[in-house]
């Protein structure tokens, strides 16, 4: 009896075996290599123009699309029931470029972003060409762009002179498409590719700039950091001509002479600024254009703040 007792306690000992229950396959998570930035304003058509040539880029799922609407009055607010794969942020009114594109950058997920007018068409291989460009070790670029052509595949590509353009003398000179890269002073942000970490390190954009300008200080601040901008001619993009819709707002012409007023007091002292701002006054007053001189006394901006 007691050993019969023990084969039954052995039996009962014995693990049972269990089906195993299949897992389903978890989907891999692919992070961007590059996050594009789009600010527009009532301009859903050139958006979605936009939008579409980025869908095609190559190894679109390492390309995160980021589209700031301004408060537009067109479609532009519903573009992300067309393109399901953007990111749409709706601003409730016209804050300016200058916190649009900081909204956007502090959203982008990527390390390096992509500046993106929504006038310009890539091709499919601009990107990730751009992108290898900036990651090139060797190189001495902080930012790069493209060679813009229009659409009979001119070139438009413009480099500037800040100070000449603040002052509203420059009207740029086109770049040479035969040199294999050009170093430009001031290219502007139509298409511009930076690393998120620099515009962190100039702790982003200064909001003292409303719509206009952001893009000289960054240039600026490539300068003083002894980097560089590089276009490489043999990547491009399509420029269309089409019209900034803000230009028709009355405080746009107001906002673009006090940020370029912001620029000279950042750069040349507090004085400087205002004698700059002083005579913009004093201009708006010579034409008896009283509401933007109000609006330059008040240091009214774009979005309808008023500006130090």
């Amino acid at each position: 009896m007691p050993e019969t007792r023990r084969r039954d306690t052995q039996k009962r000992e014995q693990p049972v075996e269990t089906a195993e229950i299949p897992q389903e396959p978890q989907e891999e998570i692919v992070e961007p290599r590059v996050s594009a930035i789009l600010v527009g304003y009532n301009q859903a058509a050139a958006l979605r123009r936009a939008i579409a040539a980025l869908e095609a880029s190559t190894d679109r799922e390492r390309l995160e699309i980021i589209v700031i609407d301004c408060g537009s009055h067109d479609e532009s607010p519903q573009l992300d029931a067309e393109f399901e794969k953007i990111t749409l942020l709706r601003l409730p009114m016209h804050l300016g470029a200058t916190k649009a594109m900081n909204i956007g950058v502090r959203t982008a997920k990527a390390e390096t972003v992509f500046f993106l007018s929504p006038n310009v068409e890539v091709a499919p291989d601009t990107v990730m060409q751009l992108a290898a460009k900036l990651e090139d070790e060797t190189g001495d670029a902080a930012a790069v762009c493209p060679l813009l052509v229009d659409p009979a595949g001119r070139i438009v590509s413009k480099d500037h002179d800040i100070s000449a353009a603040i002052a509203g003398r420059d009207e740029g000179r086109l770049v040479d498409g035969s040199a294999e890269s050009v170093e430009m002073a001031y290219p502007g942000l139509d298409a511009l590719m930076i690393r998120k970490s620099f515009l962190k390190g100039m702790n982003y954009f200064d909001e003292r700039f409303g719509n206009s300008w952001a893009d000289a200080d960054l240039a600026m601040q490539i300068r003083r950091a002894q980097r560089k901008i590089r276009l490489f001619s043999a990547i491009r993009a399509t420029y269309y001509d089409e019209p900034d819709p803000a230009a028709s707002d009355p405080l746009y012409a107001a906002d673009r002479a006090l940020g370029a007023a912001a620029f000279v007091g950042k750069y040349r002292g507090f004085v400087a600024g205002l004698l700059f701002r002083m005579a913009a006054i004093f201009r708006a007053l010579g034409r008896f254009d009283l509401k933007q001189a109000g609006a330059l006394i008040r240091g009214q901006k774009l979005d309808g703040t008023q500006a130090m």
